[in-house]
């Protein structure tokens, strides 16, 4: 019984552990740009990107070298999980807006 509760407590405690180890980075969507338009993130290395979208309009970050797409409204905000990547540049931009939204994720150690 004792090993169950303490199994328990453990299982509660590590995915907190874990959230609060991952980097965060935040990106702004402001006038149909990315703020910043190059972000330097750890390489192999799982990180959390905050996009927030300041603009009234929605936009979809996206990335084929990340594999990742989400459609963000207007005054909202989006949590992408991203990597381990490898050391490079990862390009995204705005689908909705693909001539001035764009930006890097840049992956260094």
């Amino acid at each position: 019984m004792m090993f169950k509760k303490l199994l328990f407590v453990l299982l509660c405690i590590c995915p907190a552990i874990s959230a609060a180890t991952t980097p965060e980075f935040t990106i702004e969507i402001r006038d149909h740009l990315f703020f910043p338009s190059t972000l330097a993130v750890p390489a192999n290395t799982k990180v959390k990107l905050i996009i927030v979208n300041n603009d009234p309009t929605p936009e979809e970050f996206e990335s084929y070298e990340l594999n990742r797409e989400k459609v963000i409204m207007g005054g909202a905000r989006a949590v992408i999980f991203i990597g381990p990547l490898k050391p490079g540049d990862y390009p995204f931009f705005g689908e909705f807006n693909p001539k001035t939204a764009q930006g890097v994720i840049r992956a260094q150690h």
